[in-house]
């Protein structure tokens, strides 16, 4: 399809998702990305770990710190025949939709941001303060040699970022309704509860982990861990998996295996919930262990100059009230807001993310763009 007609972020949008970046991959983007931002006057590093591809970008050397977050992997297509047009030949329709995959999570939100980017330095070259680009191909995977990397490595550094606009798909029904100005934690665990194999027919002979076990999973599952607060929701508990058994009717498993997740509050932390869990398996006599894995802390970031600029900015384009939330899973904000860095994830709507036929609103790409722009001229003019 020629993009000769279409706004400069769509041209852009278009470029960026015919690279089939599934994750780790970049397939480029990042170059052409980088390319953009060296003509604007970026000081551009890449660092590349295990297969996966960062970007960081600076303009200016003085004052606070604008940060544009984003990632150029996506997830995989699914069944191409399934798509009513190729993932990663994006395509408008009669109706106004991008398709593509990327084209909400988030392609999208990247051109819009480099667009915006170049429209202000334009505007304002001399601009006050430092803006800065952090980019990778390891959001939608391990997440460990992607922004979570970079994070270290400006950590060393000594590097301050006072703001982050994370790009991330945040709305919900329109463009602009919902910000997400913080996360729940993520913290996971695989429990293992030791029995004694045997017989069915001879329970007396065996131990069975499953029988021993669910008594103390149900008091895991109604715990009220905390009441959340205004920001956050109470911390809920989830199983997700439950194994045990050998596969035979006749035989009691002598182990059974369990995974659960925390989506944890500010109210609650990391060792109060590790010692309650450890509280409750004791109270019922269980012999077990547990295997933890924190995928990350929850964040904040309170009204202030950051959320003001984006409000304001979004009243101003759309006329739409935002809603402040810190619902839905994590994202690189949760790496980024160790730093001390005031997070905020805004970008598309969020319904058709990681499905078949991924699609967002053409024209709301465009109004992304305005938004970016006056959130910078509030915060850098």
């Amino acid at each position: 399809m020629p993009t000769s007609h279409l706004s400069a972020t769509l041209q852009l949008a278009f470029d960026l998702i015919r690279r089939p970046s599934v994750t780790p991959l970049d397939e480029g983007c990042q170059q052409l990305i980088a390319e953009r931002l060296t003509a604007c006057g970026f000081q551009v590093q890449h660092w590349h770990w295990e297969g996966v591809d960062n970007l960081w970008a600076v303009r200016g050397d003085q004052g606070p710190m604008l940060c544009l977050a984003g990632h150029t992997d996506v997830v995989p297509s699914g069944p191409v025949e399934h798509w009513i047009h190729p993932p990663f030949s994006p395509c408008i329709d009669t109706e106004g939709m991008l398709y593509g995959r990327g084209a909400a999570d988030m392609k999208g939100s990247l051109a819009a941001m480099l667009v915006a980017t170049e429209r202000f330095i334009a505007a304002h070259p001399n601009h006050r303060g430092q803006l800065a680009f952090l980019i990778t191909s390891d959001e939608e995977g391990t997440a460990e040699y992607g922004t979570k990397a970079v994070v270290e490595r400006l950590r060393q550094q000594g590097q301050r970022m006072d703001w982050c606009i994370v790009g991330e798909p945040s709305s919900t029904q329109a463009l602009g309704d919902m910000v997400k100005n913080g996360r729940r934690g993520s913290l996971n665990g695989q429990l293992r509860v030791q029995g004694k194999q045997g017989h069915v027919a001879y329970p007396q002979n065996a131990c069975n982990p499953i029988h021993l076990a669910a008594p103390a999973l149900a008091a895991l599952a109604a715990e009220v861990w905390d009441q959340g607060n205004e920001f956050f929701p109470p911390t809920s508990f989830q199983i997700s998996n439950i194994q045990a058994g050998t596969g035979a009717t006749n035989v009691i498993p002598d182990t059974l295996s369990v995974l659960f997740n925390f989506r944890f509050s500010t109210e609650s932390t990391v060792e109060g919930l590790k010692q309650r869990v450890a509280d409750i398996l004791d109270q019922h006599g269980l012999e077990w262990d547990i295997q933890w894995s924190l995928s990350g802390l929850p964040f904040l970031t309170e009204p202030g100059e950051l959320l003001e600029a984006i409000v304001h900015s979004i009243r101003s384009v759309t006329g739409r009230e935002t809603l402040l939330s810190t619902s839905g899973g994590t994202s690189d904000g949760r790496f980024i807001a160790t730093l001390g860095t005031q997070v905020v994830e805004l970008g598309p709507v969020n319904a058709t993310i990681h499905q078949v036929n991924e699609r967002v609103l053409a024209s709301d790409l465009d109004q992304l763009t305005d938004i970016y722009q006056q959130t910078l001229e509030r915060l850098l003019s």
